[in-house]
């Protein structure tokens, strides 16, 4: 019997590997990412970083692996949500509310807890209406996150547009300014239902070409910098979120 609002597999999976994409890269600087603020002094602070390593690799090859999607989708959801977005994030809001930064920074983090809530709901042997409840309010966070990733383009188009490649036509500014539209159009369209499942394909298909062209020449020039790895597996992964916001708009599908 087909379910509704159950993503297929290849939104979960690219999903898991983008997890564990920043798992990986986690494990080679030892370090926790940069949407992961951890105090430099924090007691046990290396092993501490080694561990949510290791366990962003094995959640996110949970993911992956029909059998305990559910699982590896509620670990992550309990983590980013709880751990990164409140208690890690929670003290960088409160000393610098007044920054926009500060948001679209936390609102990455909160993406990837909402493509796992989406993922949880459709994999969970759990009642239609907590379906329906947790896949509604995946989508209206990830929904308010694209809203925040579009202003963000606006806001520090200084360090957005020289990102696009320079042979790419009309020019850098062209592009920053229509990939922060189009992310402010798909978040209005997710959280409105308005051609949502469009919107969302749309803005999977934009955040996978940004990998070859944008951090493919980046990491080119500098392939030791821990930062430019993480945004690159962040885009993975939000390409994931995004696939499986558009497969859980795709209707009832069959196992």
């Amino acid at each position: 019997m087909g379910r509704p609002n159950r993503p297929i597999a290849l939104g979960r999976r690219v999903y898991g590997l983008g997890i564990m994409a920043l798992g990986a890269v986690s494990l080679a600087t030892g370090d926790f990412l940069s949407g992961q603020p951890v105090p430099k002094g924090f007691p046990d602070r290396t092993a501490l970083a080694y561990a949510a390593a290791a366990f962003m690799l094995v959640a996110g090859a949970a993911v992956v692996w029909r059998r305990t999607v559910a699982w590896g989708a509620a670990a992550l959801v309990a983590y980013y949500a709880l751990i990164v977005v409140v208690l890690m994030n929670g003290r960088v809001l409160l000393a610098h509310y007044a920054e926009f930064g500060a948001y679209s920074g936390v609102a990455e983090q909160l993406a990837i807890a909402a493509g796992g809530l989406i993922a949880y709901a459709a994999s969970a042997r759990i009642g239609a209406a907590l379906v329906s409840h947790f896949t509604r309010l995946g989508r209206l966070a990830f929904g308010i996150c694209a809203l925040l990733f579009g202003a963000a383009h606006f806001a520090y188009l200084n360090l957005t547009a020289p990102l696009v490649p320079k042979w790419l036509p009309p020019g850098q500014e062209f592009w920053g300014y229509a990939t922060g539209v189009g992310h402010i159009a798909a978040g209005v369209a997710i959280l409105t239902g308005v051609q949502a499942r469009l919107a969302a394909i749309l803005l999977a298909a934009m955040y996978a070409s940004f990998i070859p062209l944008v951090f493919g020449p980046v990491l080119l020039a500098d392939p030791y910098s821990p930062f430019r790895w993480t945004e690159a597996a962040m885009t993975l992964a939000l390409t994931g979120v995004a696939c499986v916001v558009a497969d859980s708009l795709a209707g009832p599908t069959r196992r």
